[in-house]
């Protein structure tokens, strides 16, 4: 028997079962209260009155009619430039430690996203739930002593103007306590490498040294992760190199379009768990095996509010209109997407993150992701999230028996008329036309707005397979390799020339 492990375990089911469960509702009222008070004289808090809004008789409404919604280019112009230039007490007390630069999913130019000293502790709190939360798995004693293979980006951090910089992945490795560093792998040399491939290569190459018995990344990376590892080895599963491999905490982005993928290259089945970590703060993560909803952490640095997801609440770019309505964690529905805002102990306020969500469980605030605001398609009507994309896809997948990982499509003229080009990463050789046909029929299907803009200004589907990795290499070729980068599903017509010209570039 494990020793260590079984401490452990014992240690986590106590802390469970001495913690109250989380008032949800109680808990947000206690953050804004929190984040008001804490913030009542910065510059920001003085320009908007935070103190009257403390003062009123019902603060979370007060506060919705007294704050615009903030995107990252309408904050960073009229206060974070004021952060970024050295200026202290602007939207949060003092300055902030350090910086997350993320890409995002859109667009060439890193943002500078602030996080403060109280975010870092934060998201360790946040982190040390989701340990906690492993009681509710059934995971033997020896799982417990094994190591944790986190890929995120590099934890080597660029220091500029008396602050560091990185992607919060890397920012958050930086900072793992002392007593966590024995089980962190791949280690701090490697996870200082810059270069991805480099730091990918030397993982495989000292991949049999660990005993790696949880993995933490995002699926598309973990997943070349994975097979480098397979590849440099000569082996058929990376139950061959890490045998007591039993979790896999997914993060940012859905697993579902990876998981027929990432199983083939598993001998023995694995536990899921999804998280929520962003840019701007540790936002949800799963706390129960029977279900893939992710909880909100409604009593850390975090204050929730929610827009319901309507077309005409949305501009182009993604950003919401600023009469669009919106509500608190006490009035969500369920079969509703709703668009994210956050405040947070960084100093983001009424914040649109650029993901939309659902809820799976409101008494629980249990949420999950179903799309980004820009990638919305909404090109004549036909109104698709990327959660109905997904849905799509896997219903294509299953009709096909093939594997769709990646993808990406946009509204495209050929002769004046509208069509919906989709790229699909998949290793079938399957006609391009079936697949463009069957894609149409079960969008029509589950979907009554595109099955309206069918009949109407959008003409078709175009459909073009391509080799999943081609994906990564977009990335890699729009200098956003690893780390927290996620693939644009949907994209402008003039970025998906771009990737148009990139895909004939590769296939020549």
């Amino acid at each position: 028997m494990s020793i260590i492990g079984a401490i452990i375990k014992s240690a986590i089911h106590l802390k469970d079962g001495l913690t109250p469960s989380v008032d949800h509702i109680q808990a947000q009222k206690e953050v804004l209260d929190h984040l008001l008070d804490t913030a009542k004289n910065t510059a920001f808090g003085v320009a908007h009155n935070f103190e009257a809004i403390i003062q009123s008789d019902n603060p979370q409404v007060a506060f919705s009619e007294s704050i615009p919604y903030f995107d990252y280019d309408k904050i960073k112009k009229e206060w974070w430039n004021k952060v970024i230039d050295g200026e202290e007490n602007i939207t949060w007390p003092g300055s902030p430690d350090y910086f997350a630069l993320s890409s995002g999913t859109t667009g060439k130019t890193s943002k500078r996203i602030p996080v403060t000293e109280a975010m870092v502790t934060a998201i360790r709190k946040a982190g040390i739930k989701q340990v906690e939360a492993l009681s509710n798995f059934d995971l033997p004693i020896s799982f417990f002593d094994k190591d944790i293979m986190m890929l995120g980006s590099s934890t080597d951090l660029e220091e500029r103007d008396g602050h560091l910089e990185g992607e919060i992945s890397g920012i958050t490795a930086s900072r793992i306590p002392f007593w966590f560093e024995n089980y962190y792998k791949p280690g701090k040399e490697i996870a200082k490498i810059d270069d991805w491939d480099e730091r990918v290569q030397k993982i495989a190459e000292q991949a049999t040294d660990f005993d790696i018995g949880a993995l933490s990344g995002i699926p598309s990376w973990m997943e070349l992760m994975l097979k480098k590892v397979i590849d440099y080895h000569q082996v058929d599963t990376i139950h061959d190199i890490w045998p007591n491999l039993q979790v896999y905490t997914s993060g940012g982005v859905a697993f579902s379009p990876y998981e027929k993928s990432f199983n083939k290259l598993l001998k023995n089945p694995i536990t899921v768990i999804d998280t929520y970590l962003a840019s701007e703060g540790f936002i949800a993560s799963q706390q129960r095996p029977e279900t893939d909803g992710m909880q909100l952490i409604t009593d850390g640095g975090i204050y929730f509010e929610f827009v319901p997801f309507d077309a005409n609440y949305i501009n182009q770019d993604g950003s919401i209109k600023q009469e669009a309505p919106s509500i608190t964690l006490d009035q969500v529905e369920l079969d509703q997407d709703y668009v994210l805002l956050i405040s947070t102990v960084s100093g983001a306020w009424r914040y649109v993150i650029g993901d939309t969500i659902e809820f799976t469980d409101v008494e629980r605030a249990e949420i999950r992701i179903t799309g980004r605001t820009k990638f919305f398609l909404n090109v004549v009507g036909s109104q698709l999230s990327v959660n109905k994309m997904n849905t799509a896809l896997r219903a294509l997948e299953k009709q096909f028996t093939i594997q769709i990982p990646e993808f990406t499509l946009a509204a495209v003229r050929i002769d004046g008329e509208f069509y919906h080009h989709w790229y699909l990463g998949t290793d079938s050789n399957e006609d391009e036309t079936a697949f463009a046909k069957a894609l149409d029929h079960l969008l029509q299907e589950a979907n009554k707005n595109y099955r309206v803009a069918r009949t109407k200004a959008l003409k078709g589907v175009k459909v073009t397979t391509v080799d999943p990795l081609l994906f990564s290499e977009w990335s890699g070729a729009q200098k956003k390799k690893g780390g927290q980068v996620k693939m644009e599903r949907v994209m402008s017509e003039e970025k998906f020339k771009e990737w148009e010209s990139f895909i004939d570039q590769a296939s020549k």
